[in-house]
């Protein structure tokens, strides 16, 4: 079986989010933290310990949006099902919707912004030879490139018509490689500054008033799956009445020899 990471770093060093948004990670290493150590066992002195190193230890703040994440429909609105229901937060999420087979749609030939119809994943599906499933994981190769420049400007979008197609067919679990399910902001305050019509901000995500769906953002590396034949593991931390919980998402593909990204 092979496995193959899709999952981007919470890192420092690539920006992947906006200014206001980007994570912050704090290393303590072997040589500074003794004292920690010395907390517990009062009257340790650094060389008791072995080479005299103490432990290594990281202290992050980040978003529940920073880096691979699952987003629950909480996020995108208050209440699903047309308002029928509350929105469920990512603790309350089903386990058995994140390991189920994967789809890929590539929409990678796009241009930055392009917001992508229901008739576009018709015939996307018709060329890979592919009937949905109820269940399926469908992930969307956007054309954003994580560790380039202006990363959060980049990629085509799911708009609502689009994600209500997917939804309408049992689909529960979507993915893409962009920053947003949804087209760049940068694009779409360009559209809306010329028709002040509101239903085009954040689409996508707010098909999830209709019908609740989870959704992963930041992904990385759909250009070595196949269209179809794999596996998706995709597991949210459980966070108490979030609306996202950062994911490792690792594709595996049956009769593969082994194959290690990191």
């Amino acid at each position: 079986m092979q496995f193959i990471d899709l999952s981007i770093p919470i890192t420092n060093d690539v920006v992947s989010d906006p200014p206001v948004m980007r994570p912050q990670i704090s290393y303590m290493t072997h040589e500074t933290t003794w004292e920690q150590i010395a907390m517990f066992f009062p009257g340790l002195a650094k060389a008791d310990l072995p080479d005299g190193e103490g432990w290594a230890v990281e202290s992050l703040t980040l978003s529940t949006h920073n880096g691979t994440h699952m987003d629950a429909p909480w996020h995108f609105h208050s209440t699903t099902d047309a308002g029928a229901t509350p929105a469920p937060s990512i603790d309350e999420a089903p386990l058995d919707l994140f390991f189920r087979p994967g789809v890929k749609l590539d929409f990678s030939d796009r241009p930055a912004g392009h917001v992508v119809s229901a008739a576009e994943v018709k015939a996307e599906l018709a060329r890979i030879g592919h009937t949905l499933q109820p269940f399926d994981i469908v992930l969307v190769q956007s054309g954003a490139i994580y560790g380039t420049d202006n990363f959060t400007d980049q990629g085509c979008g799911m708009g609502a018509e689009a994600t209500l197609y997917l939804t309408e067919r049992g689909v529960k679990v979507v993915g893409t490689d962009a920053w947003s399910w949804d087209a760049p902001f940068s694009h779409t305050a360009k559209r809306w500054a010329e028709t002040r019509d509101p239903s085009i901000i954040w689409e996508g995500h707010k098909a999830g008033r209709i019908r609740p769906y989870y959704q992963i953002e930041k992904l990385t590396g759909l250009a070595a799956l196949p269209p179809t034949g794999w596996t998706l593991s995709c597991f949210p931390v459980k966070i108490e009445r979030a609306s996202a919980g950062w994911i490792r998402a690792v594709a595996l593909i049956d009769g593969a020899p082994v194959s290690h990204t990191d």
